[in-house]
């Protein structure tokens, strides 16, 4: 009797990658340059802002200097006025890994955003598909009864997603209470099962810095981009043909220096308040990589050189 073949799941490739992230101003770039010659690599980022053209100062995006001659991928795809979904970043990441693959590189993940960095090791979840009568009838529900009412009806069948969703929400509200009634189980579930780790042979690192040292690095990084002339990107953005996506006006530094141009506050008071939004945003990326068992701390001693900090790596990378 023939016997027939098991068939495997073929890897993912995004599993095969490399992955260097940390907090913003932790010197991240700098050393995934260095780490990407040693491996003979080519670096992807990892970051939500560096997508756009024109946004340079203000989202330190690193100079062709910087990058030393290393392959950058997904750096300057977007116009301001663009936006893209995670979904759409997942899809993009995965064609430049079998690209950069194809030429018998490897592929170097760079970058901090950290709900990038969620999607690529471990996928997206959208649900079950809509179910039209399903859904129209609860959105008929929620016009004759209310928000607070629907919201209340998932809170008792799926506490878990009543939690974090507001009961003015009524998209999302609805589109819970549909993947119950249509599966017979709490959205929040059929979550958990999803969000699997990736396998533990991916490699993720986390640079981490003293946060003093940190903090310092961001306060005069902050300093540098406006000597470097943030003002300026922000007002030619502004004054653009077409305005800056929301999404991009959103970013950490755009938005204050927006306020500035608008005369909200004066420029020692807007450099101030980005420091204090950047440290903030700093805080907050490091509770994420912390949150996700794929990433593996990687201390950095403040004065360590980021070549000597990438040979350190790619030592851990090769056990």
């Amino acid at each position: 009797m023939q016997t027939v073949p098991e068939t495997s799941v073929p890897e993912n490739p995004l599993h095969r990658a490399i992955y260097l992230t940390g907090p913003t101003a932790s010197g991240k770039s700098a050393v995934g340059v260095h780490l990407a010659r040693i491996l003979d690599a080519e670096i992807v980022a990892l970051d939500s802002m560096t997508l756009y053209r024109g946004m340079d100062v203000g989202t330190a995006k690193p100079t062709a200097a910087e990058r030393g001659g290393v392959p950058h991928h997904l750096i300057d795809v977007l116009d301001p006025w663009e936006s893209a979904s995670v979904a759409e970043y997942r899809d993009w990441a995965i064609d430049a890994v079998v690209d950069i693959e194809s030429r018998g590189k490897k592929a170097l993940f760079v970058g901090g955003t950290a709900l990038y960095l969620k999607a690529l090791l471990r996928g997206l979840f959208d649900g079950p598909g809509t179910v039209p009568e399903v859904r129209d009838r609860l959105e008929a529900e929620a016009e004759t009864l209310g928000d607070p009412a629907m919201h209340a009806r998932l809170a008792d069948l799926d506490p878990a997603t009543a939690a974090r969703l507001h009961p003015n929400d009524r998209r999302r509200v609805v589109r819970a209470l549909e993947v119950i009634e249509t599966t017979g189980r709490p959205f929040s579930e059929l979550q958990r099962e999803h969000a699997q780790p990736a396998p533990e042979s991916t490699r993720v690192f986390a640079i981490e810095l003293p946060r003093p040292v940190l903090y310092d690095r961001i306060n005069r990084r902050v300093v540098r981009m406006f000597e470097a002339g943030l003002v300026d990107e922000v007002r030619r953005l502004k004054t653009a043909p077409r305005p800056m996506s929301a999404v991009a006006e959103q970013g950490v530094g755009y938005r204050q220096v927006v306020a500035h141009l608008a005369g909200e506050r004066d420029l020692d008071a807007t450099i101030d308040l980005i420091q204090t939004r950047t440290r903030q945003f700093a805080k907050h990326q490091a509770t994420w990589f912390r949150n996700l068992v794929e990433v593996r701390p990687f201390p950095m001693h403040p004065d360590e050189a980021p070549e000597a900090t990438a040979h350190r790596l790619a030592g851990s990378i090769a056990d």
